[in-house]
């Protein structure tokens, strides 16, 4: 079974009850048992968003819990994966992705997947399909 990727949008929405695609989230999250993948990059941005939040010490339980997941995987920052996501972001400067989106969409192209637990259209002019629209 392949993995789904896993963005911040869903990590959000799952800690916080008054997002909009929380219920969706923990719906999805009832329901999935199979592999998911993510990137350090998109725990560092959900961390950042955590920052100044009351849940900041949600995040830690939020990696322990994703990380119990057997199958479950973060894919790790390197210099060559930043390099792709930079060079990304550098060619698509008709669009108003992050970073950490290029970086999502390099790894989901070179992992083959093709669905992300997000409701960011940014997947889907991507090209990608975002599970939580």
């Amino acid at each position: 079974m392949k993995s789904l990727f896993v963005d911040s949008f869903f990590f959000f929405a799952i800690l916080n009850p008054k997002d909009a695609a929380h219920s969706k989230a923990i719906e999805f999250s009832k329901q999935h048992t199979g592999p998911l993948l993510t990137t350090s990059w998109v725990f560092t941005e959900v961390a950042d968003g955590l920052a100044r939040s009351t849940k900041r010490d949600a995040f830690k339980r939020l990696v322990s819990s994703f990380r119990q997941g057997i199958t479950n995987q973060i894919v790790a920052t390197t210099d060559e994966l930043f390099a792709k996501g930079i060079a990304l972001y550098d060619e698509r400067r008709d669009k108003q992705w992050s970073l950490t989106d290029c970086i999502s969409f390099v790894v989901m192209k070179e992992q083959g997947l093709q669905e992300a637990l997000t409701g960011d259209h940014h997947y889907e002019q991507a090209g990608f399909t975002a599970l939580l629209k």
